[in-house]
């Protein structure tokens, strides 16, 4: 492991590891406007969702590297304490991208990166009519990490309205992941985008208590073919399946046919189940998998 003290080393470097390690970060769409009524547009990847009740964003503007100067954003906020913060989907990401071009001071990003602006129906800034999902919000304090170039400042935002584009919704009410398509920040020049087989899922234990990897018994535990991500999927169920369950499975063909393979080479057969476990697992299928790991110890 290469092991860097920040304090000794570069911030530039220190920078660039932290973004690039830390990601993809999720992007806020920062709008704002100056006491003269100056409208400013700027997307940043410091940030994230800190509460519900109420609900609270933070973004933090940093300080530049080069010249320890502040952007216009944070300018902004200092003054009129408002800002709305649209999310990015991959459809706007170039757009959003052109908008963090260091224009100088009094530039409307909305024209530059041609992006459309809507009122708000509380505060002053615009929102971003591409945006999927629109948070209008009140500054309620922003803290200052440093006074160096790198240093953070973190604007935390009470969100008083959101707009959500309807289309995104299911029959839930729930935005669906894939439709919103969203796009998020990592180092360089690179970004990832939040769909298709790049999202998974992976069931919350919030409601349930999980027996635990060191409740599965050694054998499983020390496989060569399980990972430790199949071991926390199956560490993740209240119960274990019964006897009756376990026999049952045994007539399955898949299993019977898996069996057949190496008959009488127990090593084998544990290798070919273990094989066939993680199949299941990997299609989400805990149930199965447990049952093909317990006939070994039925």
């Amino acid at each position: 492991m290469l092991t860097i003290n920040p304090k000794e080393e570069k911030t530039a470097r220190v920078h660039s590891i932290l973004l690039h390690a830390i990601a993809p970060r999720p992007i806020a769409f920062a709008s704002t406007i100056d006491s003269e009524g100056n409208p400013n547009l700027s997307p940043f990847s410091f940030f994230n969702c800190f509460g519900a009740k109420p609900p609270i964003l933070i973004f933090s503007p940093a300080r530049r590297v080069r010249d320890n100067t502040i952007k216009h954003t944070l300018e902004n906020a200092y003054q009129m304490k408002e800002v709305v913060i649209n999310v990015v989907d991959y459809s706007m990401v170039q757009q959003a991208s052109l908008a963090s071009v260091e224009f100088p001071k009094g530039v409307n990003e909305f024209i530059k990166a041609g992006f459309t602006p809507l009122e708000s129906d509380i505060v002053k800034p615009f929102r971003v009519k591409e945006s999927p999902v629109q948070f209008e919000c009140k500054v309620n304090q922003i803290i200052e990490t440093g006074h160096e170039g790198g240093a953070g400042n973190l604007v935390i935002c009470e969100v008083l309205l959101i707009h959500v584009n309807k289309d995104l919704l299911d029959e839930h009410g729930v935005i669906d992941q894939n439709k919103i398509d969203l796009v998020a920040r990592m180092g360089g020049d690179w970004y990832c985008r939040a769909s298709g087989n790049a999202i998974f899922k992976v069931e919350k234990p919030t409601y349930k208590l999980g027996i635990g990897i060191d409740s599965i018994p050694q054998n499983i535990r020390n496989s060569k073919i399980l990972t430790g991500n199949n071991l926390g999927q199956l560490g993740n169920v209240e119960e274990l399946p019964s006897i009756e369950e376990i026999n049952a499975f045994q007539q399955n063909e898949v299993y019977k046919n898996t069996l057949s393979l190496h008959n009488g080479n127990k090593e084998m057969v544990e290798s070919e189940l273990h094989i066939l476990a993680k199949n299941f697992l990997d299609k989400g299928n805990v149930a199965d998998a447990w049952k093909t790991l317990l006939t070994l110890n039925n």
